[in-house]
């Protein structure tokens, strides 16, 4: 989700999104169930696969679904929230969380929400604690936390758990419990877009998913400063594998001096593979789909880098290119860790690229492999946030750069193949995916105006 901070703004809502978002607020409920009309708002996957079946058109004229499939709104732009705000718009990245019983032993999910909002922008109301100011104001930038009922999805509390951020693109949950919130914006005095700024920025913050309220901003300024992206946390050694959305980026680790402690500082470095200096396939097919190759990691000094210089150090030390580096996914298979990253411009076409990094033990080297590599917008364009469903496919929410976008959640296989998933009609991007701790239900956010859904289908089939 790259954007210069000052820029005009690429996801500006159009007119044919209100129109539909309206609608359905005006029907009262929020909410569809995939119909059975014979024609098919799907596009033809790769390989013939059609993964869920055909996509059925929304009556709301907002989000299509395969048969079987549903979906609600359960928290939106503008609704008040029980800290006297209203929710703020630009909803991106997000986790989900098992809070476990309440007092009277009903159990609760949470759901950790950033908000990718820039200085200029409306926070939903005055902000009482935070990380960064300007002009003597904290800026708007942070996160928002819903607390379901785990059974029927109710909304029983929403209310800002981070605040004084800038652009908070995505993150990821860790083992502990916790939301791990990056901040998209390497700014601050003196620097490009930072006018009135009264601190850097740049850095990731961790929101406890138990929170009642307004967290204690901690940069966590060990873990470097650059355009971050995502975070998603090995939960056998507790490291933290990061992204950054830059065409020139490269692939992070944090090794935390104490595991579970973060803001106790520890030792950043760089992805470097065994013969290939850059994995993007812009100019030459230099990473075959499916050949696994070694990996070593460099160490990085400067972390704080307040020139912004990180990645192109990084790679004067050997680490490769990446492009773009968006959603993070860590599970778990066979016993060994695997980590999806999201390469939103990479490969030949520049359409969409993941890598799937293999964390080694015993003694084995991590490798990654080109997981994934675009042909065709048919199968896969630009895609950012994911996931993994209970199915063990990838779950990934696509966001265009161009004047009309027509982005579509798209499901891949474990085996390489992308079918549609979801189409959606606003003008906007999905964002935030992520499933209950039960894997009925996934939740996603489209970016604006905030929407917040829960789509519920036959997941694991």
């Amino acid at each position: 989700m790259t954007l210069p901070i000052a820029s005009s703004d690429r996801r500006g809502f159009l007119g044919a999104t209100a129109s539909a978002f309206a609608a359905l607020a005006a029907s009262g409920c929020m909410s569809r169930t995939a119909g059975t009309p014979a024609t098919s708002a799907a596009r033809p996957a790769a390989g013939g696969f059609a993964g869920y079946g055909a996509l059925k058109p929304d009556p709301a004229g907002f989000l299509d679904l395969p048969e079987g499939f549903s979906y609600r709104v359960i928290s939106r732009l503008g609704d008040r929230m029980d800290d006297g705000g209203t929710v703020p718009d630009r909803a991106d990245g997000m986790g989900c969380f098992d809070l476990g019983p309440d007092e009277n032993g009903n159990p609760e999910i949470a759901l950790v929400r950033n908000h990718e909002l820039q200085p200029k922008h409306d926070a939903g109301g005055p902000i009482a604690k935070g990380y960064g100011k300007r002009e003597g104001a904290f800026v708007p930038g942070g996160t928002t936390t819903i607390v379901l009922d785990a059974k029927t999805l109710a909304v029983k509390r929403q209310f800002r758990s981070l605040g004084g951020t800038i652009r908070n693109c995505s993150g990821g949950v860790t083992p502990w419990g916790s939301w791990l919130t990056c901040e998209e914006a390497p700014t601050g005095p003196g620097q490009p877009y930072g006018d009135g700024l009264e601190q850097n920025h740049g850095w990731v913050f961790e929101v406890p998913a138990a929170a009642k309220g307004l967290v204690d901003p901690v940069p966590l300024k060990a873990m470097g400063r650059f355009n971050h992206e995502a975070a998603s946390v090995d939960p056998a050694t507790g490291i933290v594998y990061l992204t950054e959305d830059r065409d020139d980026g490269v692939l992070y680790r944090f090794l935390p001096k104490t595991p579970g402690r973060l803001a106790e500082g520890g030792r950043l470095q760089a992805m470097a593979v065994e013969g290939i200096a850059d994995t993007r396939n812009w100019n030459s097919p230099a990473m075959a789909v499916g050949k696994p190759y070694r990996v070593s990691w460099v160490d990085l000094d400067e972390v704080e880098a307040p020139k912004d210089d990180l990645r192109q150090r990084a790679v004067a030390k050997g680490a490769a290119l990446v492009a773009r580096g968006e959603g993070l996914h860590m599970g778990v298979k066979r016993g060994q860790s695997e980590v999806f990253a999201c390469c939103t411009s990479g490969g030949a076409k520049q359409l969409g690229q993941i890598l799937k990094l293999t964390i080694g033990g015993a003694g084995q080297p991590d490798t990654v492999t080109l997981f994934f590599e675009s042909e065709s917008t048919e199968q896969f364009n630009f895609g950012d946030n994911l996931t993994v469903a209970p199915s063990g496919h990838l779950i990934v929410c696509e966001d265009q750069y161009t004047d009309v976008v027509d982005n579509h959640i798209r499901g891949i296989t474990p085996d390489g193949r992308a079918y549609n998933l979801a189409k959606l009609h606003a003008q906007t991007e999905l964002a935030g995916a992520c499933f209950s701790p039960d894997g009925r239900t996934l939740f996603v956010n489209a970016y604006g105006p905030a929407a917040t859904l829960a789509i519920s289908g036959p997941w694991a089939a």
